[in-house]
């Protein structure tokens, strides 16, 4: 058993100055304001405890991709984890049959292992016209028995698909993967307002990086973006890290959907962690300059490099500093994303929860990070 008193701890939706949280084994069993019951066992009286982070979107990093072998996913699920990602969903590019049913073979058992907590396939049933870093040569409609095989393969990992609806099949799609229990998500779409609007009521509720790699805004066809944010069901991804979208842009996104329906991802790939240089992203090659990576000779963005802690601070900083802002970064960086893919045990400091938590320094940079009730970035180290 282990009791954390801190000046800051962010209890469900409340910035609680002080607070303390009580683990046993993997879960969280008791919480609260104020001074701890009894001496803590961890004492950071100037530091922030938050729920660990939940990427739903996330390639890879440090080197390595989620479509690599075994070493390659836990290197980049380690890497993630000491940024405060205690749960990684790893996304998959558009890949031909057989690389997809390979790799989602090898997913399914890192998530039986633990080692990620679900797969997120962002192909390939998606539109050419906004493929961005897929291959295109790959992209194809969704058929029923390709469907039912990777289902299969994934065995129950499976927990996101990424769609654009107005490919041939995807109502029949949408249905299928309902059924089997996958979060539905529209993205890489062309797709107009109205069959942005059928997708959701047949059962998408999530919008895959709102604004990018989507058909654009416009006063007679709004596209797949206002249709997302319309709606009450739908939560809407947003890569935080100033590039993708503009600041300006995502207060605007968070004010009109509010902080339960925002979920802030990385869309991170290998090069997370590296630095500026080459490299390669499934068949295509990668620059990153000032870390900003884009499509070799185009200036089409290719995920990014960022990290949750990076974009926990950017989500702080959109804000007006107060408690509200700060509670506000905890559900886009956690709670959200959880309840949109499902996790109900995820995402907040509550008993019965799991025991994945966050120490932060003043500035909001990563002291500790605990996962499943044990310390994987000890305190003070």
């Amino acid at each position: 058993m282990t009791l954390i008193g801190a000046g800051i701890v962010a209890i469900d939706d409340r910035i609680c100055r002080p607070g303390w949280v009580q683990t046993s084994g993997r879960q969280i069993v008791a919480c609260g304001p104020g001074p701890p019951p009894r001496p803590a066992d961890v004492n950071v009286p100037d530091a922030v405890v938050v729920p660990g982070f939940v990427d739903m979107h996330v390639h890879g990093g440090a080197g390595a991709f989620y479509h690599d072998d075994p070493a390659a996913i836990a290197r980049a699920a380690a890497f993630h984890l000491r940024h405060g990602t205690t749960t990684t969903m790893a996304s998959l590019l558009t890949a031909s049959r057989q690389n997809l049913l390979a790799t989602v073979r090898t997913l399914a058992e890192a998530t039986r292992q633990g080692v990620v907590a679900g797969i997120h396939l962002e192909g390939p049933w998606l539109s050419p016209a906004h493929c961005g870093a897929h291959d295109r040569g790959q992209l194809r409609d969704p058929e029923p028995d390709e469907i039912d095989t990777v289902l299969t393969t994934g065995d129950g990992a499976i927990r996101m698909v990424t769609l654009a609806p107005e490919r041939p099949g995807c109502a029949a799609a949408i249905k299928r993967f309902r059924d089997a229990g996958v979060v539905v998500a529209v993205g890489h779409t062309d797709a107009t307002y109205e069959q942005t609007r059928r997708a959701i009521s047949a059962g998408a509720t999530v919008g895959t990086h709102v604004f990018n790699a989507m058909r654009p805004l416009h006063q007679r066809e709004p596209g797949p973006a206002l249709a997302l944010l319309q709606e009450e069901q739908v939560t809407v991804e947003i890569i935080a890290d100033g590039v993708h979208v503009h600041p300006a842009l995502m207060r605007a996104v968070i004010d009109a959907a509010g902080p339960a329906r925002v979920a802030v991802i990385t869309d991170a790939t290998a090069a997370a962690g590296l630095g500026d240089g080459s490299f390669r992203w499934g068949a295509l090659p990668i620059d990153v300059v000032s870390g900003v990576a884009r499509v070799h000779g185009t200036a089409t963005i290719a995920g990014s490099t960022s990290t949750m802690d990076q974009l926990f601070r950017a989500a702080v900083g959109l804000g007006d500093g107060s408690d509200a802002a700060l509670a506000a970064a905890v559900r886009m960086t956690a709670t959200t994303p959880a309840r949109a893919l499902g996790l109900d045990n995820l995402g907040r400091l509550h008993p019965g929860f799991d025991a994945n938590l966050v120490v932060l320094d003043r500035d909001l940079q990563v002291r500790a990070v605990m996962a499943n009730g044990e310390w994987r970035v000890q305190p003070g180290s």
